[in-house]
């Protein structure tokens, strides 16, 4: 599978490069200082870009008895990792939740493990993790 890459707005570069480099541990690449970085988010390209305000956009939706938040972007992560990054997540206090780590269609086609953050501007990420990737996309 091929990298994706995504750009999305920030309002502060030097949060930003905090939250993915510090506490998510993302590699910093290219980047034009005060403007925008490019992040290592597990293998795919993120570029945050510098933007002035950020739309307050609040809308949700449901899914297995949560809200989650809308728009979010994230990554599908093996089990492992999304174990080792939950437990980091939770032991920092900077951690500004959507929803922590819990069990999702348990039992069920598509059962996973899921949790949502915030990034300092806002931006709402979901990472997840399947016991069996087949379950990625059953229906």
């Amino acid at each position: 599978m091929r990298p994706f890459h995504l750009a999305f707005p920030v309002t502060d570069i030097e949060a930003t490069r905090h939250f993915y480099g510090t506490l998510l541990g993302c590699r910093i690449g290219r980047e034009s200082p005060g403007q925008w970085m490019d992040f290592d988010l597990f293998g795919h390209q993120m570029s945050a870009h510098l933007r002035a305000a950020r739309p307050t956009d609040t809308a949700t939706g449901a899914v297995d008895g949560d809200v989650v938040p809308v728009p979010h972007f994230g990554v599908i992560l093996e089990m492992d990792d999304f174990m080792a990054l939950a437990k980091r997540l939770e032991a920092s206090p900077e951690t500004r939740w959507g929803l922590k780590q819990k069990l999702r269609f348990e039992g069920l086609s598509g059962e996973q493990r899921t949790m949502f953050v915030f990034d300092p501007s806002g931006n709402a990420l979901e990472f997840k993790a399947f016991a069996d990737d087949a379950a990625i996309f059953a229906v």
